[in-house]
């Protein structure tokens, strides 16, 4: 009945977001798809996505959650009207928020590509 749905961003989702905005974004989306899910990038990025969609309180009967991952994710996108510093800086305090929780807990940091 729904697309494939999952609770919280999917990394499989980043490539969706390919050519919905220019420069910096579109680096940063190309470069991260590529990725492997685990890398401490791809944490920040879907760490990102989670808090801009606001996953944590989406639910499976939800609206938002029928349109599925992808589409929200567009759509959350497409709604930020500032320019890409504000998504890079948005990026960047999530990759903090990683790479802290990452160390806090004794695990070994990939380096970023």
């Amino acid at each position: 009945m729904y697309p494939r749905t999952e609770i919280l961003f999917p990394h499989r989702s980043i490539s969706a977001l390919k050519g919905l905005r220019d420069g910096q974004w579109q680096e940063l989306v190309e470069r991260v798809a590529v990725l492997p899910e685990t890398h401490e990038d791809s944490l920040a990025f879907s760490l990102m996505m989670i808090k801009l969609c606001d996953c944590m309180n989406c639910d499976l009967g939800s609206y938002k959650a029928s349109l599925g991952c992808s589409t929200c994710a567009r759509r959350a996108i497409s709604a930020i009207k500032g320019s890409d510093a504000i998504l890079m800086r948005y990026f960047e305090k999530a990759k903090e928020e990683v790479l802290a929780y990452l160390e806090s807990i004794g695990m070994k940091k990939e380096k970023a590509a």
